[in-house]
């Protein structure tokens, strides 16, 4: 298997994120990269560099005033005299319907949903080159090969199709399925980070030929609190096409993988033609945000699992999982499950 990255997705560093009211240190670092790339090489991956490969899949699902703040954001806030070293928002509207001013500092509140998804000199380069690493490896997939690995960095499923929030900014995984589906008529989502994957929730909420599933967390007391829920099902095309199973804080290998069954049964009703997954590795018990208790060897058996009970093409996309001793380790044991599955 490939693992796709390029280096320029280091640039992206705001040093510090709001939380509980404080600026505390970033953890979405850049030597997340390096340790997750040298984990996939261990593992036996082979490392490509993506191409530039333009904005027409970006575009598919992000819209073009989003886009243009995303690209040009840092730049405008950093001529505003005493304002802090990243974009971060101290503004939000209380609806979605509302005007659109022209302040950069206005478009913040707009365009993000929280103060977790700073914007710094550097980070426009990186969030392209991380979707470009998701659009690469969809494009190994679509020229027949059965897997691939996107090293996204930064991440990408908190990602609304016009706001940022959670460190993310361009939706990865909804890149990838959505250009997946030039090829297949119904495409899987599975999302199995520590948190919900609200923006890719919400990008196919009213689609029926996009699922999306995800397993994650309880948000009534976790991020993102608002969206995650069981009875969040879909709308419209939608209904029926989005699964959330929520699971208790601190619940383990047992709980977990009794979820990662669920959710394979779904998937297989559905029988799509190629699969995505979201591939958060922060549901570790040793992860900084410490919601549930994965081992090791658990995220060895979600990999065989998914590889033996989904033998579709599949393009694992990097969201969430934070420096630990063992977050190396914990994607190597993943694939080479994946790999023997």
């Amino acid at each position: 298997m490939k693992v796709v990255c390029h280096p320029d997705q280091r640039q992206h560093y705001p040093a510090h994120f709001l939380v509980n009211g404080v600026f505390q240190p970033n953890p979405e670092m850049p030597e997340r990269q390096d340790r997750l790339l040298q984990a996939a090489l261990d593992a036996g991956c082979r490392h490509e560099a993506p191409l530039a490969h333009g904005m027409e899949a970006i575009a598919a699902i992000h819209t073009d005033a989003y886009l243009h703040f995303l690209e040009r954001a840092w730049e405008r806030w950093s001529r505003i005299e005493g304002a802090a070293p990243a974009v971060t928002p101290n503004i939000h509207p209380d609806r979605r319907d509302c005007g659109y001013p022209a302040s950069v500092v206005a478009q913040a509140g707009y365009h993000m949903a929280d103060a977790s998804a700073p914007l710094a000199d550097g980070s426009w380069a990186s969030i392209l080159w991380s979707a470009w690493s998701a659009v690469h490896a969809t494009r190994l997939l679509l020229d027949g090969e059965a897997a691939a690995y996107a090293l996204c960095r930064p991440p990408g499923h908190h990602a609304f199709a016009d706001m940022a929030g959670g460190f993310c900014y361009l939706n990865n995984a909804a890149i990838a399925a959505q250009m997946l589906r030039r090829a297949h008529q119904r495409v899987a989502i599975l999302d199995v980070d520590l948190h919900h994957g609200n923006g890719t929730q919400g990008i196919f909420y009213r689609r029926g030929d996009v699922l999306t599933v995800s397993i994650h967390a309880d948000p009534e007391r976790f991020y993102p609190f608002f969206w995650g829920y069981a009875n969040e099902t879909g709308a419209e095309a939608g209904e029926g096409c989005n699964l959330n199973l929520p699971l208790p804080r601190g619940t383990g290998d047992v709980g977990w993988l009794a979820a990662l069954d669920s959710s394979i049964r779904r998937i297989q009703d559905f029988a799509p033609g190629a699969l995505v997954v979201a591939l958060g590795l922060d549901a570790f018990e040793g992860d900084p945000f410490g919601g549930l208790r994965l081992t090791t060897r658990g995220f060895g058996e979600i990999g065989r699992r998914i590889a033996a009970e989904l033998p579709l093409p599949t393009l694992l996309v990097q969201e969430g999982g934070y420096l630990c001793a063992d977050l190396g380790r914990n994607l190597a044991t993943f694939l080479e499950g994946f790999g023997n599955g």
